[in-house]
């Protein structure tokens, strides 16, 4: 199969296919990822705060998996420090969006796996 060219995100971004299940599991389909959006509707910013989760993720991967989440659109970050630099991250209204996607799973977590527990979203996002 030929990948596509993606042409609403960053230059040098391919798509395996036009799937969009396809192309949301491409950036999200991790066991990590969400959890970083997760922790950013519960107000944390900064990648000490991150790193903080209970899940314990991997400086490696959380590093790779802020990229990846800027060079698709899903999140800004912003200086809050010069040296060294460090920085703050927020998500975009693309990110947003995502939030009746993450309270679906919580939601179905909830329902279905025994012992779990929800940490409390921003109702207003």
């Amino acid at each position: 199969m030929k990948k596509q060219k993606v042409s609403d995100e960053k230059p040098g971004l391919v798509r395996r296919s036009v799937c969009p299940i396809t192309n949301t599991l491409d950036i999200l389909g991790d066991k990590w990822t969400l959890l970083v959006v997760r922790d950013m509707f519960l107000g944390k910013k900064t990648y000490g705060e991150f790193l903080a989760s209970p899940e314990g993720i991997p400086t490696n991967i959380l590093a790779d998996r802020l990229k990846r989440l800027e060079q698709h659109g899903i999140i800004d970050k912003t200086p809050y420090q010069q040296s060294p630099v460090r920085y703050a991250y927020q998500l975009t209204s693309k990110g947003q969006q995502l939030s009746p996607v993450i309270k679906e799973i919580i939601k179905w977590g909830l329902e279905n796996i025994q012992g779990t527990k929800a940490a409390m979203m921003d109702r207003n996002k």
